[in-house]
């Protein structure tokens, strides 16, 4: 279990604003597209207690109180606006000691910055999360995803993926040092199809196996890429995303630019080294549609 003190010797004064402290507070980070809400779903379902509290998609630099994109209360979603007027009412069903989870997109959790990532409340976390997906079927769910909006150019989907791709490579690297750093790595891949990956990282976290399933496809983000109808998390295909992109000329030209980029190749070949060969076959023009 990797759990690190927390450094404010009164952490529940931050807290104030809910009328209680958690039991558990845990952080965790992702890139948009790595499965972040499915494993934040199963996090939330095995804390141990009866009450939880998620604010989700939080803005950097600011207090999580007031700068969550939603908030479920016992994995129920409540209305943003709402909540921000009365944000003790709104989690008062939780009870006493509930455990929170706060999240974040396409922010890396180290790293040089101006404000600290989740303002007073930087020190009052128990545990910290980085969640992470292969490259080929992260970046291939996020153009899918980006290809719905229809007033978006392919060169500003383009723009889109590419920029977050440099991201994705930091993300990745805080990876390969997360015992270092103090966090609990999460690969979405594994998560997916392993429940003896998803009971040793519970046990990681110390918390309880009290559902080890992975649940229903969670509605944030407009749900699956690629399966708008599904319902159970079972039936999606996420670890054929690539195969069902490999034809998409856009994909192709943006897989062709980060084939050159020799960070994420490096990252790659430590942590997917088969996306690292797919990949340095689309640098020598040598990649077919069906990889």
């Amino acid at each position: 279990m990797i759990r690190f003190p927390r450094l404010d010797p009164q952490p529940e004064t931050v807290w104030h604003e809910l009328g209680t402290t958690p039991r558990q507070a845990f952080r965790a980070f992702g890139m948009r597209r790595s499965g972040n809400h499915a494993i934040a779903d199963w996090l939330l379902r095995n804390t141990g207690g009866s009450g939880t509290v998620f604010f989700n998609n939080c803005v950097p630099g600011r207090s999580p109180l007031s700068s969550f994109g939603t908030i479920a209360v016992n994995g129920v979603r409540k209305p943003v606006k709402a909540a921000m007027a009365d944000l003790r009412g709104t989690c008062a069903p939780a009870g006493a000691e509930p455990a929170f989870l706060v999240t974040y997109e396409d922010i890396p959790p180290r790293g040089k910055r101006a404000r600290p990532i989740s303002g007073d409340f930087e020190a009052a976390f128990d545990t910290e999360v980085i969640i992470y997906r292969s490259f080929l079927n992260w970046c291939a769910s996020f153009l899918k995803k980006l290809q719905r909006n229809k007033s978006y150019s392919r060169t500003h989907r383009a723009s889109i993926v590419l920029k977050s791709v440099d991201g994705y490579a930091r993300m990745l690297s805080l990876v390969g040092e997360a015992e270092m750093l103090a966090l609990v790595p999460i690969c979405y891949d594994d998560w997916q199809v392993s429940p003896e990956y998803r009971a040793v990282r519970l046990a990681q976290l110390g918390l309880p196996m009290r559902d080890n399933s992975i649940g229903r496809v969670q509605a944030y983000g407009g749900g699956s890429s690629f399966q708008d109808k599904a319902v159970s998390a079972s039936d999606l295909t996420t670890d054929r995303r690539y195969e069902q992109m490999a034809g998409d000329p856009d994909f192709r030209g943006i897989l062709s630019i980060a084939a050159r980029d020799d960070m994420l190749v490096r990252q790659l070949e430590q942590h997917f080294p088969q996306d690292a060969e797919r990949l340095s076959a689309y640098a020598a023009g040598k990649e077919t549609d069906h990889g």
